[in-house]
C-alpha cells in the first residue's frame, strides 16, 4: 500500500469544499470569536499554577456543542465523529495530529454552561451580532411551541404521584435520582391523519392523539428574516402560552404578533395592548357553533404568515433530529438553546448565500 501524505488530506478537503461542505460555509459566515468573552466569563478555568494538561480552547469546545446540535450526536458519538470526519476536524480547526476532546470533556464543558446559565447569554450575544450585521428584527413576530421528545421514564404509580406533587419519591437513592428525569412530563399531541382516496371519510380525516414525554421549545421568530429572537424551554405539559410575554421581542420594529388559537386569551391580549402591539392571534371557534365568516377569513390570512414558524420547527426535528437525551430542565434548556442557536447559524448561512454575488 502506498504511503499517504498530508497532501492527500489537502486533496480530500479540497474535494469536500468543491462538494459544498456546509460546515466550511458556517465557519465563513459566523464569527465564533464573538462568543469568547461570554464563554470565558461562564467557565471556571484554573490558573494552572500546579501544572497539568492545558484545557481545550473555549471556542473550540463551543463549536463541538454546535456539531452536536446540528447532527444530534451524543457525547460518545461526537468524539468518534470528530476523529472520523475531516469536515468536523476542519470546522474545529484541528489537524490529524491534534488532541480530540473525549466524551467526558464534552460533558464537563456542557455541564459548566448549565451551572453558569450561559446559554441565554450566548444566544443574546449572537442576536446582538445579527443586529450589528444589519439583520434587524423586523416585520413583526411569530410565536409558537413544539414538543421535544425525551427518553421515557419507567415509574410506578406512587413515583408518578410524588413527582407530580413536586417531590422526590421516597426510597430513591442519590444514584437513582441522578438517572431519573423528574422535570419532563407527558402530554398529548393531537392532529389528523389523512384518509386514503378510496375512503369515504377522506375529506374529514381521522383525528389522532399521540402521547409524548419530554419538553417544549417555545420560540418567537421575526417575520422579515426568520431568525429565532426569543425562546424558552418548559416541560411538555406546560401550556403553549405560558411564556408568551417572555417571548415578545421589544427590539422588533414591527407591531404585529402572529400566533395560533392556543395563545388567544384575555391575559395575552392585554399584554400585547400594554406594549402597543397588534394582535394577529387566530380566533377561536365558538363552542357548538361554526366560526363566523370574517373570523374564518382572518384566520386563513394569518395562517399564511404564521406558517413560517412551522418551517423552523420542521428544520429542527427533521434535519437536526432534535431530541433531549439529558436529565433535568436545566440541561434540557442548554440542549434546546443550542439547537435554536445552531438553527440561527444555518439561517444566517442561507441568507448570506442568497445575497452573495454569483
Amino acid at each position: 500500500m502506498a504511503q499517504r501524505s498530508f497532501f492527500d488530506v489537502d486533496e480530500r478537503l479540497a474535494a469536500l469544499s468543491a462538494a459544498g461542505d456546509p460546515l466550511e460555509r458556517l465557519n465563513a459566515v459566523v464569527d465564533f470569536e464573538v462568543f469568547r468573552p461570554v464563554l470565558d466569563a461562564a467557565l471556571s478555568r484554573s490558573d494552572r499554577s500546579r501544572g497539568g494538561r492545558p484545557p481545550y480552547d473555549a471556542v473550540l469546545m463551543f463549536k463541538v456543542l454546535v456539531l452536536q446540535a446540528l447532527y444530534c450526536l451524543s457525547d460518545d458519538a461526537c468524539e468518534f465523529q470528530i476523529r472520523d470526519r475531516l469536515s468536523f476536524m476542519r470546522f474545529l480547526g484541528l489537524s490529524l495530529g491534534d488532541r480530540v476532546p473525549d466524551a467526558k470533556t464534552i460533558w464537563l464543558f456542557r455541564e459548566q454552561l448549565v451551572q453558569a446559565k450561559g446559554i441565554e447569554k450566548l444566544f443574546a450575544r449572537f442576536d446582538d451580532a445579527l443586529h450589528g450585521a444589519g439583520y434587524l428584527a423586523m416585520g413583526g413576530q411569530i410565536i409558537d411551541a413544539t414538543i421535544v421528545a425525551a427518553p421515557r421514564q419507567k415509574l410506578s404509580d406512587e413515583d408518578k404521584a410524588a413527582i407530580k406533587d413536586g417531590g422526590t419519591p421516597p426510597g430513591w437513592s442519590p444514584a437513582k435520582r441522578r438517572q431519573k428525569d423528574i422535570d419532563a412530563r407527558w402530554t398529548i399531541k393531537r392532529g389528523r391523519r389523512k384518509r386514503s382516496e378510496a375512503s369515504e371519510m377522506k375529506a374529514a380525516g381521522v383525528e389522532i392523539a399521540v402521547p409524548i414525554f419530554g419538553y417544549k421549545n417555545h420560540a418567537g421568530i421575526d417575520r422579515r428574516f426568520g431568525f429565532i429572537r426569543r425562546w424558552a424551554a418548559t416541560s411538555a405539559a406546560a401550556h403553549d402560552s405560558r411564556p408568551f410575554e417572555a417571548l415578545l421581542d421589544p427590539k422588533n420594529t414591527g407591531a404585529q404578533v402572529w400566533a395560533d388559537t392556543a395563545y388567544r386569551s384575555k391575559r395575552n391580549e392585554a399584554a400585547m395592548k400594554k406594549r402597543r402591539l397588534i394582535s394577529k392571534v387566530h380566533f377561536r371557534k365558538p363552542k357548538g357553533k361554526p366560526l363566523p365568516g370574517p373570523h374564518a377569513r382572518a384566520n386563513a390570512a394569518r395562517s399564511a404568515v404564521r406558517s413560517a414558524v412551522e418551517h423552523v420547527f420542521a428544520g429542527q426535528k427533521h434535519r437536526m433530529k432534535l431530541f433531549v437525551r439529558t436529565i433535568g430542565i436545566a440541561r434540557a434548556e442548554v440542549k434546546i438553546g443550542m439547537v435554536n442557536l445552531a438553527y440561527n447559524f444555518n439561517r444566517l448561512a442561507w441568507l448570506e448565500a442568497r445575497t452573495a454575488p454569483a
